[in-house]
């Protein structure tokens, strides 16, 4: 079911993903896999009633949009007799699923992943396709083609299911039992990214979880955990639909922020990867690379651009989802809004990175910085995170640092005080 609903705002590199997924999926299925488009309040009961289905299975859906979508087309299945079967999630425990002692949903991540833990989750499911009875295609509905790929500059990773399995099966091989020491360092590989093959459902967590069930060591748990932080995430914005859009916590909403000319001039430089801070211009450019960006560069670039430049969390965080391939929206508005500290995070004011600091410690020879800043290749080592101190300044057509970290770190500090006076 192609939604332009969610087609429109996808953005190139997730379509051409979508489209390349979708045509792994039907040579998988011997051609056999039938694509609409449309409205899914209208097409959905016009094939099952083409079909002579009484009932239609479908994921459950929990996001803002899916939720609302899925009972406009329950709605229009049960006025022609039919029924919407919500069969599983995309995830290993269903958000809203785990809840706090008192009832409420949890707020807070640490409780929440023991609960998620203690709650579990069934085994993957056991499918033998040479069991399944396919139908044709039934008469009179209008089968779509599976879209093409667009015009992008970005190069995507391997789509579909078998790419996915083997991309699981390399990170167990090696990957994994380092995971606790390198998935901080962008410059090494050691993250698994799964998270694009999540994101299309071309493998479900309880697989990634059944398989890390073997794998009894810190750094196995390590990644349990960046799973349930999916998780969370998911059961966060399904209690709040609003956080998808607005600060999860409102009293965010008296932060000052910048909204200017000098703000939009300098908004362009962060999405350009022109702010002369070489970690935050790598990661950008990473960004527009691969429609990816390593975990912790995606911290480092959110934190410089709301708490270095003072802009509202959301400019960034569209941004992202109109290039992420593997963009979700409830991990990417709430990391957003992580770094922001107007999501979950009980102390957000205290946590500035200094993305000078941040760039040595997990890029310390700079390859990370070099592989993606072609005007910074000829610096060696470390002195790649600070071009201004190099003889002559920084090399030609790299640009000066836009502001003075320290001096936005003192003012984003006094505009948090805000916040708290707001509070009080």
């Amino acid at each position: 079911m192609l939604d332009p609903a969610l087609l429109r705002p996808a953005g190139p590199a997730r379509r051409t993903y979508l489209a390349r997924s979708l045509r792994r999926l039907d040579a998988a299925l011997g051609g056999r896999l039938l694509v609409v488009r449309g409205d899914p309040a209208r097409v959905v009961p016009e094939v099952a009633a083409a079909a002579g289905a009484a009932t239609v299975h479908v994921a459950a859906d929990f996001g803002p949009y899916g939720v609302r979508r899925d009972r406009a087309v329950e709605e229009a299945l049960a006025g022609t007799g039919r029924t919407l079967v919500r069969t599983g999630s995309p995830y290993a425990v269903a958000p809203g699923r785990v809840r706090t002692a008192a009832g409420p949903p949890y707020r807070v991540f640490t409780p929440f992943r023991r609960a998620w833990a203690e709650h579990g989750w069934r085994a993957p499911a056991a499918t033998d396709a040479g069991t399944l009875r396919w139908c044709a295609a039934p008469d009179g509905v209008r089968a779509a083609a599976i879209p093409g790929d667009e015009d992008l500059a970005a190069d995507l990773p391997a789509a579909g299911e078998h790419a996915a399995l083997a991309r699981w099966r390399e990170f167990l091989d090696g990957p994994v039992h380092r995971y606790g020491d390198n998935r901080d360092r962008p410059d090494l590989g050691g993250t698994s990214r799964m998270s694009v093959h999540l994101k299309f459902g071309e493998v479900h967590p309880r697989t990634l979880l059944a398989d890390l069930a073997s794998h009894r060591s810190e750094a196995a748990e390590t990644y349990r955990s960046e799973l349930a932080w999916r998780e969370f995430y998911a059961d966060v914005l399904h209690a709040d639909p609003e956080s998808a859009r607005r600060n999860h916590n409102r009293a965010f909403d008296a932060l000052p922020v910048e909204t200017g000319p000098r703000a939009r001039g300098l908004f362009a430089a962060w999405q350009a990867g022109r702010t002369g801070f070489p970690v935050v211009d790598a990661g950008m450019r990473e960004l527009r690379a691969h429609a990816w960006m390593h975990n912790r560069v995606r911290m480092i670039v959110a934190s410089f651009l709301v708490k270095d430049l003072h802009l509202p969390w959301w400019w960034g965080a569209r941004h992202f989802m109109r290039l992420l391939v593997d963009g979700d929206l409830a991990s990417n508005q709430h990391g957003w809004q992580w770094t922001a500290g107007s999501g979950t995070d009980a102390a957000p004011y205290f946590r500035v990175f200094d993305p000078v600091a941040q760039g040595e410690r997990f890029d310390p020879d700079g390859d990370y910085v070099r592989r993606f800043v072609p005007e910074l290749r000829a610096v060696p080592g470390r002195a790649v995170h600070r071009p201004w101190e190099l003889p002559g300044g920084p090399p030609a057509g790299y640009p000066a640092p836009v502001v003075d970290h320290g001096a936005e770190r003192r003012d984003a500090l006094a505009r948090y005080e805000v916040v708290k006076a707001a509070r009080a």
